[in-house]
């Protein structure tokens, strides 16, 4: 195996990380948890190659859920209602000082998993529409 450059280990283990704990997170909040927890095990695969065999349970169980996210106009209506009051309330929470940890930090975390939640939609979405879900 050839010399790695260290600091493409370090960013790869911080943003598989960082993947993986917000996909962990959005498996209780509103979003799509288990293509992001997904990438992370992905990215961190690069690593650490003992993760690999984890990916592919992963992989047809976020497939699986990606397409009930997608299965019904209700379920798309539900996630993108989410995904906009997620975005709503960050701005609330960046320009409002009255509510509880007020400011911009808190603010663009909401905004950033609003965001995420309507990509990994758009992303759901498309993938089965499309016909990119495999059959299993």
């Amino acid at each position: 195996m050839p010399q790695e450059n260290p600091l493409r280990r370090v960013v790869l283990t911080v943003v598989g990380s960082v993947l993986l704990l917000a996909g962990v997170a959005l498996l209780v909040l509103p979003g799509p948890g288990l293509l992001l927890v997904l990438a992370g095990l992905i990215t961190l695969a690069e690593t650490f190659p003992t993760l690999e065999r984890y990916i592919e349970p992963v992989r047809r169980r976020a497939l699986k859920a990606a397409e009930d996210s997608v299965a019904t106009p209700p379920r798309i209506a539900g996630s993108v209602l989410a995904g906009l009051a997620l975005i709503g309330a960050g701005i609330v929470w960046g320009v409002v000082p009255q509510v509880p940890l007020a400011g911009w930090s808190t603010g663009a975390s909401l905004i950033l998993s609003g965001l995420a939640l309507l990509g990994l939609l758009h992303y759901s979405h498309r993938h089965v529409r499309g016909g990119g879900a495999r059959a299993e």
